[in-house]
């Protein structure tokens, strides 16, 4: 029903995101002028422009996880988007939902564009989050089925099963063999926190026989007791610089980790590989909190950020996958080894059910919590 909306608007919607510096815990959010005030300029909005400082007086503080990924955004559009617009730009971070919920529920948002988990945000739309403004965001090179009412993608990537290439010469190349600890033996690492998104699960029902057009709904009990097989073997990270680390420093011979993450790795020296079959495609999404003192600015801010050019400097700068269709990264053979977009790559990845998720996001959080701290 959304889609249908969004194909009404996309001949007339445009994207700008945001330009940043300071890093402050506790920043204003977005200030004068009012949102009435604003001029964006006439005609239909297009990704990756902002009239020139149409925001001038404002202030916007954009909010990510932090690392090469929120270097790589203020690099490719945010600090950009605030030389041109004339906004002052605050950058804050890591991104918390438990945050997010506290300004929501108190009435003071300070956090005006803010990348998040497209899982979370599918269940947090009309609550903690605001429906986005199809008339100032172009999303018209944007796939459709990555848009909905309150959040567009910010990139795509993979939850990837990693593996160490010193020592596996018989290469693992499926989710049975991260499950397989006799002929596979070591150390493997997964995602311990309460923000758990595709990759995992449903590895462990396609290691358990699940076919992957078979996997939603989720069977969770199927895959925690497949899980409770392997873990002893198991050992957690709990921010992609963990799990980035664990590669380099060789503490671990398998990883299911965010794909960046392991491109960066792989780029230090790390002797790992990705298996890319069934590895779950998921994405972060940029959102507007619900309100925001300034959503016309936040807006405009996500369209800049949306361009075809600013998406290609994103990967170029991170190895995620851009979301414009229009964009064309240059990249090594490194970084193309993990753009996930790559049809050779995309044919052997699973998107996730972000509908399924969307609905059952917080129910799986808690049973996944659970069970790592059993």
């Amino acid at each position: 029903m959304f889609n249908s909306m969004v194909g009404k608007n996309r001949g007339r919607v445009a994207l700008s995101l945001a330009a940043a510096s300071a890093l402050l815990l506790t920043a204003c959010g977005g200030s004068a002028p009012a949102a009435s005030d604003i001029d964006l300029g006439d005609g239909p909005a297009k990704a990756g422009t902002i009239k020139a400082d149409a925001l001038k007086g404002s202030t916007l503080t954009f909010v990510s996880y932090g690392g090469l990924y929120q270097d790589s955004q203020m690099a490719a559009a945010v600090t950009a988007f605030g030389e041109e617009s004339g906004a002052k730009i605050l950058s804050d971070g890591p991104t918390e939902y438990s945050k997010i919920k506290a300004q929501v529920a108190s009435n003071n948002v300070s956090w005006d564009v803010v990348d998040t988990g497209s899982y979370w945000a599918a269940s947090q739309c009309g609550t903690e989050l605001m429906p986005l403004d199809y008339d100032i965001i172009d999303v018209s090179n944007i796939p459709e089925e990555l848009v909905s009412e309150c959040a567009v993608p910010a990139m795509q990537y993979a939850n990837v099963f990693m593996y160490n290439t010193d020592k596996y010469k018989d290469a693992p190349s499926s989710w049975k063999d991260f499950f397989d600890t006799e002929k596979y033996p070591g150390k493997r690492s997964i995602d311990g926190t309460e923000n758990i998104e595709g990759g995992i699960i449903e590895g462990a029902l396609i290691a358990d026989g699940v076919a992957p057009k078979d996997l939603y709904p989720l069977d969770l009990p199927r895959a925690f007791k497949k899980l409770d097989t392997i873990k002893d073997s198991l050992v957690y990270w709990t921010t992609g610089a963990q799990a980035q680390q664990m590669l380099e420093s060789g503490e671990v011979d398998m990883s299911v980790m965010w794909s960046g993450r392991a491109f960066g790795a792989v780029k230090n020296g790390a002797q790992y590989a990705p298996v890319w079959d069934a590895s779950v495609v998921v994405m972060d999404t940029l959102t507007v909190p619900k309100g925001a003192k300034n959503p016309k600015a936040s807006m405009a801010l996500i369209n800049y950020y949306l361009g075809a050019e600013q998406q290609a400097k994103l990967t170029e700068e991170s190895s995620y996958s851009p979301i414009n269709t229009q964009a064309r990264p240059k990249l090594d053979a490194t970084g193309k080894n993990f753009l996930i977009t790559d049809p050779a790559i995309a044919a052997k990845t699973l998107v996730g059910d972000f509908d399924w998720w969307g609905k059952n996001y917080t129910d799986v959080a808690e049973q996944w919590v659970a069970w790592v701290a059993k």
